[in-house]
């Protein structure tokens, strides 16, 4: 499951995905194999519920980005430098 976890955190902060910029929890999925569906959605359910990601809702469905107190730890977990 970790893997998936650095996946969905590596796809968020490479999409620049960070405090008031969002994407769909539709969009999560897309890129990873079909197979893989229910386990990306675990572990997104898993990251929203440590705080890794809020959600916003909003009138057209619920919105999502990583949350900004938590990029240090974010960057840690998917292996990017702070330097």
């Amino acid at each position: 499951m970790e893997k998936y976890r650095k996946a969905i955190l590596g796809k968020l902060y490479r999409h620049r995905y960070i405090g008031g910029r969002h994407t769909s929890m539709d969009n999560v999925p897309k890129g990873f194999p079909k197979n893989e569906t229910q386990n990306i959605e675990k572990a997104l359910k898993s990251l929203i519920n440590e705080d890794y990601i809020l959600k916003k809702p909003t009138s057209y469905g619920t919105e999502i980005c990583l949350n900004p107190r938590k990029i240090k730890e974010i960057r840690k977990l998917i292996d990017l430098n702070d330097d």
